[in-house]
């Protein structure tokens, strides 16, 4: 069952903003602001070749799809996937205008190298749950490609991750809303923020509103 308008679908790229920082997503998601620092810029231009959408292609057995629109109603989220690869096989499903039978293979382009925590692994699933809705199938397994490394590192999209995707966007849906921007929890990656200046960044213990009007009472 769909709870959700369509007006209110979440980007999906949002759930890696989200699980690095809850404000960070909040800022971007809710108050729509956004500031490129160098990590974004060339994330942009990476996305940017990658997406073209007449460089998709077949080869033998093998189709590759560049710029996905891809949505999921369960959830109310919408999206890109950077390349999604259809490898015919005989467990596949039906691909129009192509004949035999294709597994699904979603694969996410990121600038810099594998990280110590699951925000890019995240992203990937939440494509891998659209695509399971599009095309009535199960994806089990993806890659994210990252440019530093110049390869691919193969991902398994288990029952767990996709839950986590699931239990993320249900709570990314109450804060939108509500347009309710989560609070500052100040860490070290604060500094690796390309909002860090526009956000609060020290935890004082009020709402945003409370910090403005403070702020233009001093004034």
């Amino acid at each position: 069952m769909n709870d959700h308008n369509e007006v209110e679908y979440l980007m999906i790229s949002g759930i890696q903003h989200f699980a690095f920082c809850r404000r960070q997503w909040g800022l971007i998601h809710i108050d729509k602001k956004w500031a490129d620092n160098y990590h974004t810029t060339l994330g942009e231009q990476i996305h940017e070749r990658v997406h073209d959408p007449f460089l998709n292609e077949k080869r033998k057995d093998l189709i590759i799809v560049r710029g996905m629109k891809v949505v999921s109603h369960e959830l109310g989220i919408t999206g890109e996937c950077d390349v999604v690869e259809f490898h015919q096989e005989k467990e596949g499903v039906p691909i129009f205008g192509h004949s035999g039978l294709y597994s699904v293979y979603p694969i996410e382009y990121k600038k810099g190298k594998p990280k110590a925590n699951d925000e890019d692994i995240l992203q990937l699933a939440a494509q891998a749950v659209c695509l399971e809705e599009m095309f009535c199938c199960s994806v089990q397994d993806g890659a994210i490609y990252y440019a530093s490394t110049k390869r691919r590192e193969e991902i398994e999209i288990s029952a767990e991750l996709k839950q986590k995707v699931k239990e993320y966007f249900a709570e990314m849906h109450g804060y939108f809303q509500k347009q309710h921007i989560p609070q500052v929890k100040k860490s070290k990656k604060c500094q690796q923020c390309s909002l860090k200046e526009l956000c609060i960044p020290v935890d004082t213990g009020r709402s945003v509103l409370e910090y403005i009007r403070l702020a233009v009472k001093e004034e």
